[in-house]
């Protein structure tokens, strides 16, 4: 009889044990279903949202091409000189004709303020090199650098004396054949050109440099901070006074660089600017960081005004490459990346203190 009973009770035991085990496992599973059903939810607002500002950011570029309202009052600086509308495309948050949700963040890059590799004549190559190595490399390292970049994108397919060509990368751990054709397919190219990747190893290539379009200068009115980190005659004291300058007035002329860049550096400077625009631009698209997310992420006696501004918060976003043609035409689409490294947003020291 006791046998029985003490049966009876492992039988209940073992029961118990297996049913809660079934019901926290059932339990856990309704758990991550329901957290992959919110998940899913908020990337499909989150990809409805992208594309919505997308567009509206197309509309933005095409709203340029036409002829300002009569009525519209032009935005002057302190001095009362008009500014250029188009130079609002150098990268700032905008605020869109067509208002994207709040929560969303659009920034447009002009091309025109990058450096454009296919435009890039060897002479200018070898200066960006020489500026990027600064005064203590050994100058072979240019010249090597310069004769590898002249191989890659010569047609004959044999190497020129310290260059490197189709023997060289195919007999790497992992072969591939170099372009060989004058101009770069994309800007990370660059990357597989001997030296190249070593070089500009955390260099972010999208932001410094463009590979669309027929511009040979840079205009320092839309200049990434990258790009003008290689421009030689550039450091980041200067860069830091040029972005505050434009923050209020815009580059007319040359004469008013020479204002705040010293004689002996604009000297090197001189032959890299202009004040050109182009059709090409990269365009942003991505949630604004909630200023709440800041707020639980900091100490609790951090007030919320001390706190990093909330797009400086955000490293990724949604990118596209358009070229704006003719307003008869939606822009065409030349690149896409869902996780672009955005360009350096950070603001100017001067504006920061």
């Amino acid at each position: 009889m006791r046998q029985q009973r003490g049966s009876v009770i492992l039988i209940v035991l073992w029961t118990s044990i297996v049913l809660t085990a079934l019901v926290t496992v059932m339990a856990a599973r309704v758990q991550l279903s329901a957290r992959t059903a919110i998940h899913n939810q908020e990337e499909v607002y989150h990809a409805a949202a992208v594309a919505e500002a997308m567009h509206f950011a197309e509309m933005e570029l095409m709203l340029e091409q036409m002829r300002p309202p009569l009525d519209e009052v032009p935005l002057t600086d302190d001095l009362g000189n008009v500014r250029l509308p188009a130079y609002r495309f150098n990268g700032k948050p905008l605020s869109l004709h067509y208002p994207a949700g709040e929560d969303m963040v659009v920034r447009i890059y002009d091309h025109a303020g990058k450096i454009n590799l296919n435009r890039l004549e060897d002479r200018r190559m070898l200066l960006l090199l020489q500026h990027w190595l600064g005064p203590e490399a050994d100058p072979r390292q240019a010249d090597e650098l310069l004769a590898a970049w002249r191989d890659w994108r010569d047609v004959d397919g044999f190497a020129s004396p310290n260059g490197a060509d189709s023997d060289y990368y195919e007999a790497l751990e992992v072969p591939y054949t170099p372009r060989n054709f004058l101009e770069l397919e994309t800007v990370e190219d660059l990357r597989l050109i001997r030296g190249f990747d070593e070089l500009l190893k955390g260099v972010n290539l999208e932001a410094a440099f463009t590979v669309y379009g027929t511009t040979e200068t840079v205009n320092l009115n839309l200049a990434t901070r990258e790009a003008m980190r290689l421009l030689p005659g550039l450091n980041e004291p200067l860069i830091d006074e040029i972005l505050t300058y434009r923050e209020t007035r815009d580059f007319n002329s040359r004469n008013d660089v020479g204002a705040i860049v010293p004689l002996e550096n604009f000297v090197e400077l001189s032959n890299w600017i202009g004040n050109l625009t182009s059709s090409y631009f990269s365009v942003y698209a991505y949630p604004r960081a909630s200023t709440a997310r800041l707020q639980d992420s900091a100490p609790s006696d951090e007030p919320l005004a001390t706190l990093q501004a909330p797009q400086e918060s955000v490293q990724e976003s949604y990118m596209e490459i358009l070229q704006i043609r003719n307003l008869g035409y939606r822009p065409a689409v030349h690149q896409v990346n869902p996780h672009a490294l955005l360009p350096e947003t950070t603001a100017p020291s001067s504006l920061r203190e």
